[in-house]
C-alpha cells in the first residue's frame, strides 16, 4: 500500500478530499454511491492528483470498494529474505549484469550494498532539489485545474520564480479551494500526512 503519498479528489473547481490513496478512494466510492451523478451539473469531473508528484490518476470505482481497493491499491510488500523486523521487505528489481558483479563484491552482500547506495543518495539530494520538484509537481496540477482561469500564465510565471505576492495577487478571483490548494503546497514544506484524511473540503459539493 502507498503509505508515503497524499492524494487530492477534485470535482470541478471543489477539492472534496485530501488523503491517502485508500483514504481518497474509500471516500470516492462513498460519494459516488451515494451520489452517482454528483458532478454532472458542476464544472468538471472527479480529477484525482498525487500530491507529492503533481500527476493526475485514474480509478475505477465500479465495484464493491473491496474491488476497487484491489485493483487500485498496490500489492503488498512480499516478505522474504532479510531482516523483517527492521523492516527490510523482499522486492524484485532488474539490473545489467555488470551491476550484480559489483554488488557481490561489496561488503554484507548485494542488499546491504543496495541500501548504502539509497541512503547515501537520499542524503545527497540537497534542499533546492526538493523545492524545485515541489514546485513542478504544483505546476502540474495548477495546468490542469486552473489552465483556463483569468490570470493563470502569470500566475504560473510567478510560481516558477517563487514569487508568493505576484502569485497571490495573480490568483484573486479564482475558487478558494484551487487558490488553497496551490499555496499550501507551494510555499509549506510538506509534513508526512501518510496517516491524515482530509474531508473538509467536500461540502461544497457533496451533501
Amino acid at each position: 500500500m502507498d503509505t508515503t503519498s497524499t492524494y487530492s479528489a477534485f470535482c470541478g473547481s471543489n477539492r472534496l478530499i485530501t488523503g491517502t490513496l485508500e483514504c481518497v478512494l474509500r471516500e470516492m466510492k462513498r460519494l459516488f454511491d451515494k451520489h452517482p451523478g454528483e458532478c454532472a451539473n458542476n464544472d468538471g469531473a472527479v480529477l484525482v492528483f498525487n500530491d507529492q508528484l503533481g500527476q493526475q490518476v485514474d480509478f475505477d470505482l465500479r465495484g464493491p470498494i473491496e474491488e476497487v481497493l484491489r485493483k487500485a491499491l498496490p500489492a503488498p510488500a512480499q516478505v522474504g529474505p532479510g531482516r523483517p523486523r527492521l523492516g527490510v521487505v523482499a522486492r524484485e528489481i532488474t539490473l545489467l549484469p555488470r551491476h550484480w558483479k559489483w554488488l557481490e563484491r561489496q561488503p554484507n552482500g548485494a542488499s546491504a550494498a543496495l541500501r548504502r547506495l539509497v541512503e547515501r543518495a537520499s542524503k545527497d539530494e540537497t534542499s533546492e532539489q526538493t523545492v524545485r520538484a515541489r514546485i513542478e509537481a504544483v505546476g502540474r496540477v495548477m495546468t490542469v485545474v486552473a489552465g483556463n482561469l483569468p490570470g493563470f500564465e502569470e500566475a504560473c510565471r510567478a510560481l516558477y520564480r517563487r514569487d508568493l505576492a505576484s502569485l497571490t495577487q495573480n490568483m484573486e478571483g479564482w475558487p478558494p479551494d484551487i487558490r488553497t490548494y496551490i499555496l499550501e503546497h507551494a510555499t509549506v514544506e510538506q509534513n508526512d500526512e501518510s496517516g491524515r484524511c482530509d474531508t473538509s473540503h467536500q461540502s461544497n459539493s457533496a451533501g
